[in-house]
C-alpha cells in the first residue's frame, strides 16, 4: 500500500476508480492523521506552482454531499467562510462564473481587492463520483492558472471520501514579493506539513511558500466542511452555524491559521455578507 502511495502524484484525480485508488493507498494515514481525524494533507513547490491537496473522510453519504455541491450559487455561501474572500457574485449569462473579490484578513472596501472570475465547471458525475472545477486564468502580481477542484467519492451509504486541490502558478514578480512577505509579517507562519522535530521534542512544521498553499488550502477545505456540516440545520440557522464551524475549525489550528477573534471575524463576516446580498437584491443594468 505504501508503495502504490509513493509513486502517486500529487494533485492528480481524474475519475472514480482513481480516486477510490488513493483513498485505499491513505488507509494509514487517515487512520493515524496528526490532525485527530480522518484528514490528510500534502502539498509541494514544482517549477513555478504551488499546489495543496487535502483528501478527508466524512459521516455523510454522498447523495447529501453531491446535491449539496452541484450549483453555482452555493459556491459563493462556502468561499465567503475564507478570510481573504471578501465578496462573491454568481452569474450564469455566457458561462457559469464566480466573481470572487480577495483582499487582506480584515475589513476592506471592494475597491481594494482583486476580482478573480472563475469558470465553475462540473467535470464529471456520476451515481458516486462527482468533480467540480473552479478556474481562473489571472491573478494578481504575475500569478495565474487558480484552480480550485473538488472530488467526492461515495463509499458507502452514511460516508463519503473528499479530495480538495488548490493550485496557482507565479512569476518572478510574484516569487519577490511572496519572498518579501515571508521574511517581514509572514516570517514566524508554519504550515501543516511536518519537517523535523526539535530539541524539545515539538514537531517541526513547514515555511516558506508551501507553508503559504497548505494554509489557504486547509482554510478552503474548512469552508467546505462548514457548509455541509450546516445543512442539517433550518435554512435561517445555516448562516449562523457556517460562520460558527469555520471559525470553530480554525481554532483546531491556531499556530497555523487563526488570525482574528472570533468575534472580530464573525463581525466582519456579517458586513460582507450584507454587502453582498444587497449587491444580489440590486437591479442590473444593461
Amino acid at each position: 500500500m505504501l508503495s502504490i502511495l509513493a509513486y502517486m502524484p500529487l494533485g492528480y484525480g481524474q475519475d472514480a476508480q482513481t480516486l477510490n485508488t488513493r483513498y485505499m493507498a491513505l488507509q494509514e494515514q487517515l487512520a493515524n492523521s496528526p490532525f485527530q481525524r480522518p484528514l490528510y494533507l500534502e502539498s509541494r513547490e514544482a517549477e513555478n506552482n504551488l499546489t495543496g491537496d487535502i483528501y478527508a473522510l466524512t459521516e455523510q453519504p454522498y447523495a447529501v454531499v453531491s446535491s449539496a455541491l452541484q450549483g453555482i450559487g452555493q459556491w459563493c455561501d462556502i468561499l465567503i467562510l475564507h478570510l481573504n474572500v471578501k465578496n462573491c457574485r454568481a452569474s450564469s449569462k455566457a458561462e457559469d462564473t464566480l466573481s470572487v473579490d480577495i483582499g487582506r484578513k480584515s475589513e476592506q472596501s471592494l475597491s481594494e481587492t482583486y476580482r478573480f472570475d472563475f469558470l465553475y465547471q462540473i467535470v464529471a458525475t456520476t451515481p458516486d463520483y462527482l468533480r467540480v472545477m473552479l478556474s481562473a486564468p489571472q491573478g494578481p502580481i504575475g500569478t495565474s492558472d487558480y484552480r480550485i477542484e473538488l472530488e467526492v467519492l461515495g463509499l458507502d451509504s452514511q460516508r463519503s471520501f473528499l479530495h480538495l486541490s488548490y493550485s496557482y502558478d507565479y512569476g518572478m514578480a510574484a516569487r519577490m514579493a511572496m519572498q518579501s512577505y515571508l521574511a517581514t509579517t509572514g516570517r514566524n507562519k508554519v504550515g501543516f506539513s511536518i519537517v523535523g522535530q526539535a530539541a524539545d521534542g515539538q514537531p517541526v512544521y513547514i515555511r516558506g511558500m508551501r507553508g503559504v498553499v497548505e494554509r489557504n488550502s486547509m482554510r478552503y477545505y474548512l469552508a467546505l466542511e462548514a457548509y455541509l456540516g450546516a445543512l442539517s440545520k433550518p435554512a435561517s440557522e445555516q448562516l449562523e452555524k457556517r460562520l460558527s464551524d469555520w471559525y470553530a475549525g480554525i481554532e483546531r489550528y491556531p499556530r497555523q491559521l487563526q488570525e482574528l477573534e472570533r468575534s472580530e471575524y464573525l463581525d466582519m463576516k456579517y458586513k460582507e455578507i450584507q454587502r453582498q446580498q444587497e449587491e444580489d437584491a440590486a437591479p442590473t443594468t444593461q
